[in-house]
């Protein structure tokens, strides 16, 4: 390993977790950073941009214009660190005992800042095939960017063979995860004195009634799991991640909102699973609260569909990485990541990377120095693979 790029690394992952680049929220200055520090290798990037101009992709080419190139991807939001105790400051990293602390150290920043401490060595290989670097927004909240990204890298006209996404793996092969289904309820009630409820219709307490039919519909899918499947749990989920409604403990709650989603196994139909609680939302809690108020409303909004991820055992990113790695196996993980997004487009798609999912979104995120050490390892084979 050579000390110098591991240095790199680490100072560039240091700049990349001092940008708190939540999930949608602005990331246009850690774009700017990563286009900046690209342009002083005579790298150009292109970056293309969400409807309101605030959040931006970056993909950049080092080596020959052609196909056969290689797609490095991975994404620049982190996830909030509210509510969370950390040791230190979240978003400046901390090295401790042979690891690295930080917001995104693990997802994905420690991915991204291998790739940007190896563009000088991708360049001084000579390649005869390119490696595309590139960089989405929003993956934590359904992956909003990578479609976006999709389409800049198909208009370039050169077909990558291979799209490696760098989430956490510990540097493990993955050949398969779940879909997903992001979705928001909002309920309106109506408001009124809470010294009698009977003349309001409480938007918290529906909302409560309906996420208890999504929670037993959970425990359902739970009780009948898939024996033989790759899938750990090897059962459709579903879960409620926030919830927030009412201005008063004693004002019956004129609205509430919340989040959820459900994350079905390869077979189960995600959207049969919402029409059935969206059916018992209508046809039960909404019937009873218009008897109170005509006014009333439940919707459920589908934020993301999030693709599933399934790739070809003999694909050329499976083969690509078995060569160089010499894994034998790969494996399936439950969380999703934008790999379904390039598999979708017909890009030939792994999910390989980095550091533990274990450590990912807690308080004291790290990744191991030693999985840094691992990916630069493989990313050095990969350019010598490149250029032959």
């Amino acid at each position: 390993m050579k000390q110098d790029t591991l240095a790199v690394t680490k100072d560039i992952l240091s700049r990349l977790v001092a940008f708190e680049s939540l999930s949608a929220l602005p990331n246009l200055d850690m774009i700017d950073f990563i286009r900046s520090y690209l342009d002083s290798f005579g790298v150009t990037a292109s970056i293309s941009y969400d409807e309101s101009g605030n959040r931006a992709n970056l993909y950049a080419t080092i080596g020959p214009y052609g196909d056969g190139g290689v797609v490095l991807n991975g994404h620049t939001d982190v996830v909030p660190v509210t509510g969370q105790i950390w040791t230190d400051d979240p978003f400046v990293l901390t090295e401790r005992d042979g690891r690295l602390f930080g917001r995104g150290s693990v997802d994905m920043k420690g991915f991204l800042a291998c790739m940007l401490a190896m563009v000088p060595e991708f360049q001084a290989h000579n390649m005869n095939r390119p490696i595309h670097v590139s960089f989405c927004f929003d993956e934590e909240i359904g992956g909003f960017g990578a479609p976006i990204l999709v389409d800049d890298i198909l208009s370039k006209g050169m077909v990558p063979q291979a799209v490696i996404v760098g989430e956490p793996t510990n540097m493990q092969l993955i050949s398969g995860h779940k879909a997903g289904l992001e979705l928001r309820t909002e309920i309106d009630g109506f408001e009124a004195h809470s010294s009698d409820p009977t003349k309001g219709v409480n938007a918290v307490e529906f909302a409560a009634r309906f996420m208890g039919q999504i929670l037993a519909t959970a425990q359902q899918l739970a009780a009948k799991p898939v024996h033989g499947s790759a899938f750990e749990p090897p059962y459709t989920t579903l879960n409620i991640g926030m919830i927030n409604g009412g201005a008063a403990r004693n004002i019956t709650a004129g609205s509430c909102t919340f989040d959820w989603e459900v994350r079905p196994l390869p077979g189960d139909d995600a959207h049969a699973i919402l029409k059935e609680l969206t059916d018992y939302a209508d046809g039960v809690l909404l019937n009873e609260m218009r008897r109170s108020a005509p006014e009333a409303a439940i919707r459920t909004i589908i934020e993301a569909n999030v693709p599933a991820f399934h790739a070809d055992e003999q694909s050329d990113a499976m083969r690509l990485i078995r060569e160089l790695t010499g894994l034998n196996s790969s494996h399936v993980v439950p969380f999703g990541t934008d790999a379904g997004y390039f598999e979708r487009a017909g890009l030939s798609t792994v999910v390989f990377g980095p550091g533990s999912i274990d450590q990912a979104h807690k308080p004291d995120e790290y990744i191991e120095i030693a999985e840094i050490k691992k990916c630069l390892g493989f990313m050095r084979k990969l350019a010598r693979y490149q250029a032959q």
